[in-house]
């Protein structure tokens, strides 16, 4: 399997690679899971996507999330699974085939429930292994073994064992609710399959007529077809103004039926009138209005949006058009008070497309009040399940608080029937709300049950709606273990570890698996929810089909390869739980961050390309364990069990995008950036043979604990150069996801060595930048200068003073104490002890010289003379020893013969950089042409200060300001930012030209 055993191709080709170990790990069931193995076990079930979905962004990135968490877990020797799956979708799957169908021209009710499921049942085989094939090439690690899909036979057993206990209980019933109507699908849907839109609409005003003919009183609503159902008005009993009307009847337009004003404490007094139409059969509010106050529940609508008999003069219209003439009616009989503009929010059927109903249905519901009590128990006396991030614990527990009863039927045929059998015979052989019925597991069970309470002769018809998708995925965690039956999955694997989840889904699904798990197995399902953010695009907005901003990751996939896009998904997670934005060029469909990934897969395959030519061909098996025998073999062995430290310390915490921000920082930049250049020198032909091997040792051991750092975010790659660097065998290799995780070895870690370190690679990257900043010519070979006062600074660059010069290019290097300034303390420089007491030395020899030179003086001309000579020498030496006296140099290091102590002459022309309390110092005088060099820089700071200008004079114009585009303006911006930043460099470089 591997590409070569010497050496891997000169490119690396991530198409080729991705598919050869996707297929490889699925074909030798690289992940399959044993429960009769040892270990901690470690499980995450898949959030099962609908059968009928495609890959998308929000895909990827959970299960990337997901995968670095599996496959970390497994190389730290836990017995893993990942279970993988799908959801059979019901309402998606019938909107498929009803499209189908309509091209056909026929409708569901035509063709017959049997063969609609034979239908389905094809679709699924032909199409529905789409997201499935594309997690594939994600390569997921998952025990494709195990893969459930909630209709297979299993997990159709475990909710009908679900349904009928919960039935037995008295936890589910059959009863009259409001719930959500789709028009468009003609079925009850969940909470989460409304998508609330904000639209301009209109606020009616109308008065309805108090019964005795003493006034009105005036309501408003966004949905006057409504008011046909009308069978009570509400104001608060606490309000002054209407409170006396409490218990007096109106007489309701069009309908003329009486009806009553209640009080009632739901009603803000301050919105609106004060006064509140109240449809028990068509709102959720006036639902519970309605039945604290005993008012009638009238339905106005059919379930294909029109409206019924109920409805009157309007019945047959559609609801839309029903709207324009109930308002042309009130109009005409002169109680239409006022149309008002009003932008609010409508929900919408997230399949239908179309905005829902409430709707008085009779319905299937779970009782939730006491499996919603028994999770908050769970999360209260033994805070489980965890969260991550914490914060989401709250919104966890308010949802369960706040439950209502769940209606669980819908409408449909696709999906787990429910185990209901109705004894049409008592009811002229049509199902009513009314018939009586029988709940079993099976159909024989049902007949036996109906014939001892109706006869012989009982004629039974199941229930023809199916359950709610998400009654089957609240059984996911522990059905796809085998529940109800006790299997060894269920025994090792159950609770699940770590459920990954987005928060949108914490209520609908998070809340439905901890309430199911708590009544059916006692435990929660899972030990921690791992919440996690949001893809936005590239403008950092929501991606959704509505604002068609959506990313498709297979297009990413095909550009740039699967590890790229995994790694970059993970890498920009800057804590858990945060959204992260993807750059994204729509017109040529490229992204910035995931090039840059990939561009990080180059590096690391040059990088392991250039190690395995410098093996002679051995392994690190066969090298053996790493001696360090230099500074820098010292250094990398710290940085990466510090690195090998910081990585598990993060994944165990869930700071996943840290720890993969740690690798690339320590792969990039210390192991390929520093260390492999430190070394080349040492792998040289003729190099010490001692010195070669030790580093030869340590560029295998940290390439092998590299890759199996980086594996559980980029495997393909890890594995095909693991694969070449062990030489594995090609008939029957191991496997690098089975290798165990870098364990940290805390002896080898010296914080100390890696400060001194990074002072060297500081002074070696300033020694660079000033090069650079000088136009040195990059083959160019220059002195520098290095001063610091710092006496463990001077000795740090002694010991690294080889490195400098190597990857420096330095020729000449010179380190010396820090050269005092004569202008700093000139009192203190010139007259210290010292200084007196050579003055007063001074002083005794000119007063011998005196008593002398009196002497003398009585000799004719010789006095003179003697003055003239006594009196020079005393000017000479005052100057020379106090005046003008140059400080000695400190030489506190201990030099090698290319180190110079005395500080580099001020009188030449130089370039200086500091790092730490290192002055940095390079003489240009016969390296450069200074003042072209100047010149140069002054002409691009000239430039660009023009540039900066010109964009200052559009941002203060405020006509561009307000009326340019806010991407244009804040192009602006940026663009400035980005000159005045460019700018200060410059300056800075005409600075450093001393």
């Amino acid at each position: 399997m591997t590409a070569t055993i010497s050496n891997l191709p000169s490119l690396y080709d991530p198409f080729t690679t991705e598919a050869k170990w996707q297929k490889f790990w699925e074909e030798n069931q690289v992940y399959k899971a044993d429960p009769n193995h040892g270990g901690e076990p470690y499980c995450v079930v898949i959030p099962p996507p609908n059968v009928t979905g495609s890959l998308h962004m929000g895909h990827a990135f959970e299960s990337a999330l997901i995968d670095v968490l599996v496959r970390y877990h497994r190389m730290q020797g836990r017995n893993t699974l990942w279970l993988p799956g799908t959801d059979h979708a019901s309402i998606a799957v019938h909107t498929i085939l009803e499209r189908q169908l309509k091209k056909e021209g026929k409708t569901r009710a035509e063709l017959g429930r049997e063969e609609f499921l034979n239908r389905a049942w094809q679709w699924k085989a032909e199409s529905g292994g789409t997201i499935v094939n594309q997690l594939r090439r994600l390569g997921v690690s998952v025990d494709w073994s195990r893969e459930r899909f909630t209709m297979d036979e299993g997990l159709s057993k475990a909710v009908v064992e679900a349904f009928v206990s919960l039935y037995n209980e008295k936890l589910i019933y059959r009863g009259e609710y409001l719930v959500n109507w789709c028009p468009a699908t003609q079925s009850a849907v969940s909470d989460v399959e409304v998508e609330s839109k904000e639209v301009d609409g209109n606020l009616w005003h109308f008065r309805y007529p108090l019964t005795d003919g003493s006034g009105y009183v005036e309501v408003a609503t966004t949905r006057p077809e409504t008011m046909l159902g009308d069978t009570g008005v509400a104001v608060n009993p606490n309000d002054d103004r209407y409170k006396h009307l409490i218990g007096k009847t109106l007489t309701l337009p069009i309908m003329q039926r009486e009806i009553p004003i209640i009080g009632d404490e739901l009603v803000d007094p301050t919105f609106g009138t004060g006064c509140v139409k109240v449809t028990p059969a068509h709102d959720p509010n006036d639902f519970e209005m309605g039945k604290r106050h005993n008012l009638p529940f009238i339905n106005i609508l059919n379930k294909d949006g029109t409206l019924n008999a109920n409805a009157g003069e309007f019945q047959g219209q559609d609801r839309f058009v029903a709207r324009k003439n109930v308002v042309s009616r009130l109009e005409t009989d002169g109680v239409l008070v006022k149309v008002e503009d009003y932008k609010h929010t409508v929900p919408y059927s997230d399949r239908g497309k179309v905005p829902i109903e409430p709707l008085l249905s009779t319905q299937w519901f779970v009782k939730i009040r006491p499996l919603a009590d028994n999770a908050l128990q769970f999360l209260d006396q033994k805070d489980s399940p965890e969260f991550v991030p914490q914060r989401w614990t709250k919104v966890y527990r308010d949802w369960l608080v706040s439950l209502r009863d769940w209606c669980i039927s819908r409408q449909l045929w696709w999906g787990h029937q429910i185990p209901a059998w109705y004894a049409v015979s008592e009811t002229e052989g049509q199902i009513t709300d009314t018939t009586p019925f029988v709940v079993a597991k099976s159909a024989d069970e049902a007949w036996e049950k109906a014939k001892a309470q109706f006869g012989d002769n009982v004629q039974l018809q199941q229930d023809p709606d199916v359950l709610d998708t998400w009654f089957s995925s609240g059984l996911w965690p522990f059905s796809t273990l085998g529940w109800p039956e006790q299997t060894a999955d269920l025994a090792k694997y159950y609770p699940t570890t770590t459920l990954v989840t987005g928060f949108d889904i914490i209520f609908f699904w998070v809340a439905r698996m901890t309430m199911m798990a708590g009544h059916f197995t006692g435990k929660m399902p899972f030990q921690t929810v791992y919440i996690h953010g949001l893809v936005r695009d590239e403008n950092n907005k929501k991606m959704s089909k509505t604002a068609n901003n959506g990313i498709d990751p297979l297009i990413l996939i095909d550009k740039y390869g699967t590890d790229a896009l995994r790694y970059t998904l993970v890498k920009e997670v800057a804590g858990a739980g945060q959204d992260i934005r993807l750059e994204y060029n729509r017109k040529t469909d490229e992204s910035a961050s995931v090039e840059a990934a990939r561009n990080f897969a180059n590096k690391l395959w040059n990088a392991a390309r250039f190690v395995m030519m410098n093996l002679d061909g051995q392994t690190p098996a066969q090298l053996g364990q790493p001696v360090a025998s230099e500074l820098s073999d010292r250094w990398i062995l710290s940085r990466y069990h510090q690195v090998i430290n910081q990585t598990t310390s993060y994944i165990n915490n869930y700071g996943l995008g840290e720890a993969a921000k740690g690798i690339y920082e320590f792969i990039w930049g210390d192991f390929c950036d520093w260390y492999i250049e430190l070394v080349k020198s040492r792998l040289q032909p003729g190099a010490d043979p001692t010195s070669r091997r030790a580093a030869q040792q340590i560029l295998a051991y940290v390439l092998e604990g590299i890759l199996k750092l980086l594996h559980p975010f980029m495997p393909h790659i890890t594995e095909e150069i693991w694969q070449t660097l062990t030489q594995q065998n090609p008939d029957s290799p191991q496997t690098l996801a089975l290798q165990a995780y870098p364990q940290v070895n805390a002896d080898l870690i010296d914080t100390a060595l890696e400060a001194q370190f990074d002072l060297l690679i500081g002074t070696i990257r300033t020694i660079r930048n000033l090069r650079a900043e000088a136009d040195v010519k990059p083959g160019a070979k220059v002195k520098v200068n290095l001063q610091t006062g710092n006496l463990q600074e001077q000795q740090i660059l002694v010991a690294g003073q080889a490195y400098i010069q190597d990857l420096a290019k330095v020729e000449t290097l010179s380190i010396a104490a820090e050269q005092k300034s004569q202008t700093v303390a000139p009192a203190k420089s010139r007259w210290s002890w010292k200084t007196i007491g050579l003055i007063f030395v001074g002083l005794i020899f000119l007063r011998v010289g005196l008593a002398v030179a009196d002497t003398v003086n009585r000799i004719p001309l010789a006095g003179t003379f003697f003055q003239l000579v006594g009196l020079g020498y005393s000017m000479w030496f005052i100057a020379r020893s106090i005046l003008f006296a140059k400080p000695k140099p400190v030489n506190t290091v201990s030099q090698k013969p290319t180190a110079v102590a005395e500080p580099a002459p001020t009188s030449e022309q130089t370039i200086a950089g500091v790092v730490g309390t290192v002055q940095v110092v390079i003489p240009l005088t016969g390296v450069v042409d200074i003042e072209t060099v100047r010149a140069k820089l002054e002409k691009n700071l000239s430039k660009i200060e023009a540039e900066a200008q010109s964009l200052r004079g559009r941002l203060s114009n405020p006509k561009f300001v307000d009326k340019a585009p806010a991407d244009v303006v804040q192009g602006a911006k940026d663009a400035l930012a980005e000159a005045e930043k460019q700018a200060e460099i410059l300056r800075d470089r005409l600075q450093a030209l001393q």
